[in-house]
């Protein structure tokens, strides 16, 4: 009986090895049914970066363009040091990299990157070296505590996108600058100043390229009717309105001109009348973006939108324009000037030209502070404000450039003071910026009508499709019989008033000058800044110009001596580059001084 019971028990235990081993059996097959395997994919995928779009000038010169960068990176560890010193050398001669940088990166133990910033065609030459440098034997294996072996050799990786600027500092501030971020990884650039920033969304890549299907047994993808193929959205490209080489000549002479005067900067915008496309927006004061240093903080504003100042006698024809508007007066009437000495709202007001009596026009014509400051006395405060409102100022211009800055003009309540009607007459007590200016002094160019200036003409998709900006529609602002009144009055001051040094022959130009002391801690010192606002026609073309000179010496701190002479130049080169046309029937004389 008790061998029965033995038996029993060694059959149930029996039992139940055989049970057990089934079961760990089962759960064996069923985890390395549902595990992940490690075995090489059937598949395999290769990604493209999209890159940002560049900027490109009418002209159809790249000003600013993306290229690929890449980074280079070794492991010390698999160095033979016997052959160390041959990775230095030849390392060094396809990368231009010292040798010395070399040594001293190579000190340290492990993986070590040598390069962050290798551009794409020397990436390429660095890859083929790599693979030299594995058949040559550069590289050996070591072995790791959990016995497994490391052989890595010089590794070639895309790593982000470099913002290049074939041009130097061509054209800035106004193309601005980038700044570097991280996108997964991927180092890219987004605009931070100039048209860099404004168009930034437009200039971004949309989306990377992916391209996936089968691989081969040597890992290469299979090319057929299952891989799958999605091109990179590149971003748009942004065309100006600008050409570079008369951007490049007007940038030279505002250099020259700088150094000639003292300036603190001298800034010069021209823009076509009817259309407001600009094809100059030149300042002396530039930098290379990508090497921008300390000094150059201050060069980093677009001062053409970003500055502004008191404008002087330069808003004279422009109050007049409003008198003419309300006809409040005539041309031809005869005004008191006092022979350059007068007192108005218990103020004195001087002229540099000392006269008993000037006609209306010849207010203008002379620069009289006491004709016009009389003249705006006539105006109500209403009528001055929505004038000097309805010519933009106080306004942002609306060019496609950031951070513009608005100016002032005095308040409803100030102008209806006799001492703000003075002030404002003669572009004191008003801020305004440059291209406001422009874009003011363009209405009398113009028959009358306001147009918006821009700098972009057109986006181009990445497959070349064009699409040109929208513009705003121009604006009636004065009759043209008064705007046309005005630029023959504005003619008739460079040919025989303020602006002769503006003058060039053959070319139809009108234009007044504007100094203007500059206040620090309220209070007016012997600094100045002049401008000269007008514009150059010949028979078939009409372009506005604004020249502003921030802070020359003393002895050139009349517009006339300073502003004047800079706008000719830039007419004449204009000229050479067959923006303008002379014609010979159009030859400037000087006209007897006539006061009435």
């Amino acid at each position: 009986m008790a061998d029965d019971n033995t038996k029993s028990s060694k059959v149930v235990l029996l039992f139940f090895i055989i049970m057990t081993a089934f079961v760990i059996f089962l759960s064996t097959m069923f985890y390395t049914a549902i595990k992940p395997r490690h075995l090489p994919s059937l598949y395999t995928s290769t990604k493209t970066n999209a890159e940002r779009g560049s900027i490109i000038s009418a002209d159809g010169f790249h000003l600013a363009i993306t290229k690929k960068v890449y980074k280079a990176m070794v492991n010390t560890k698999n160095i033979d040091p016997d052959k160390k010193e041959l990775f230095i050398q030849l390392f060094s001669i396809y990368s231009d990299i010292p040798t010395q940088k070399i040594r001293r990166k190579l000190r340290r133990h492990g993986v070590v990157t040598l390069s962050f910033a290798i551009p794409e065609q020397q990436a390429q030459y660095l890859k083929r070296l790599a693979y030299e440098l594995r058949r040559l034997k550069v590289f050996r294996e070591y072995e790791l505590p959990n016995g497994r072996h490391i052989l890595q050799g010089l590794d070639i990786i895309e790593s982000g996108e470099a913002r290049l600027y074939p041009y130097g500092d061509l054209l800035t501030p106004v193309i601005g600058y980038p700044v570097k971020y991280e996108d997964k990884e991927y180092t890219r650039s987004k605009g931070k100043k100039g048209i860099e920033r404004k168009y930034n969304k437009t200039l971004m890549p949309e989306s990377n390229g992916l391209q996936r299907g089968r691989r081969d047994v040597n890992g290469f993808m299979i090319l057929n009717k299952e891989s799958h193929t999605k091109y990179p959205q590149n971003g748009f490209d942004v065309k100006l309105t600008i050409p570079v080489r008369l951007q490049s000549r007007v940038e030279q002479m505002c250099d020259k001109m700088k150094a000639k005067m003292g300036a603190q900067q001298i800034m010069v915008s021209v823009m076509e009348a009817e259309t407001g496309r600009m094809l100059v927006l030149a300042s002396s004061n530039r930098f290379t973006p990508r090497h921008i240093r300390n000094r150059d903080i201050n060069s980093l504003q677009i001062h053409a939108v970003e500055y502004s100042f008191e404008p002087g006698s330069v808003l004279k024809p422009i109050v007049f324009s409003i008198l003419m508007q309300h006809k409040l007066v005539n041309p031809f009437e005869v005004v008191n000037v006092h022979n350059g000495r007068f007192k108005i709202g218990g103020r004195w007001i001087t002229d540099e030209h000392k006269e008993d009596y000037l006609s209306a026009e010849n207010v203008i014509v002379y620069s009289s502070n006491i004709g016009i400051a009389q003249l705006a006395q006539r105006l109500n405060a209403m009528q001055y404000y929505q004038g000097l409102l309805s010519f933009g100022f106080s306004q942002k211009s609306d060019i496609d450039l950031t951070r513009e800055v608005h100016g002032k003009i005095p308040s409803l309540r100030e102008l209806g003071t006799t001492t703000y009607k003075a002030s404002a007459s003669y572009g004191y007590a008003i801020r305004a910026n440059l291209i406001q200016l422009v874009k003011a002094y363009n209405v009398f160019n113009n028959h009358g009508r306001l147009v918006t200036p821009h700098l972009v003409d057109m986006l181009i998709e990445p497959d070349g499709h064009e699409i040109p900006t929208e513009t705003e529609e121009a604006t009636q602002l004065l009759a043209p019989e008064i705007a046309e009144r005005v630029k023959r009055i504005l003619i008739k001051t460079a040919v025989q008033g303020t602006g002769q040094k503006a003058l060039v022959d053959g070319i139809t130009v009108g234009g007044k000058t504007g100094t203007a002391q500059i206040a620090e801690k309220g209070k007016y010192r012997r600094k100045y800044n002049t401008s000269f606002l007008g514009f150059a026609n010949d028979l078939t073309h009409h372009y506005t110009i604004g020249v502003t000179v921030i802070r020359p010496k003393v002895a050139f701190k009349f517009a006339a001596q300073s502003a004047a002479p800079v706008f000719k130049r830039t007419v004449e080169l204009m000229i050479e580059e067959e923006f303008l046309v002379p014609s010979e029937k159009l030859q400037h004389k000087k006209i007897k001084k006539k006061h009435h």
